[in-house]
């Protein structure tokens, strides 16, 4: 019976060793895929430097054009605030000589009708004499 516990424990040891000489090998696999991602991982920071730099300007010319737009809305605002105090001012004087040629026009207009009217009736009536 010793000799089959002795059996035994070789067995024991020997795979013991294997699975030992297994996870060397399998840690040193492990150790390679780590080393290539963290080399994967300094190229793609290095890779994104430049495109974190572009995006960095893009955002600021993005941002001086917004300003520029404003700028040239408030601009364009005030010319249309102009203009359109310059339209109502002349519609203010448009209406103002309206209605001071107006009344002296109307009554110009009704003498003239009243003196017509007198005219056709005298007529008429020097006719029928």
């Amino acid at each position: 019976m010793n000799s089959f516990i002795t059996v035994l424990y070789v067995i024991l040891l020997a795979s013991a060793s294997v699975l030992c000489i297994a996870l060397v090998v399998f840690l040193s696999r492990i150790s390679r895929t780590v080393k290539e991602i963290e080399i994967e991982i300094k190229d793609l920071t290095l890779e994104m430097k430049p495109l974190i730099a572009s995006a960095t300007n893009l955002s600021e010319k993005l941002n001086q054009l917004s300003d520029s737009a404003d700028d040239q809305l408030l601009v364009t605002r005030n010319i249309v605030s102009k203009v359109n105090n310059r339209v109502d001012t002349i519609l203010d004087l448009e209406e103002n000589i309206r209605r001071g040629f107006e009344g002296p026009i109307m009554d110009f207009i009704k003498g003239f009708s009243a003196i017509a009217n007198g005219i056709s009736v005298f007529w008429k009536a020097y006719k029928r004499k």
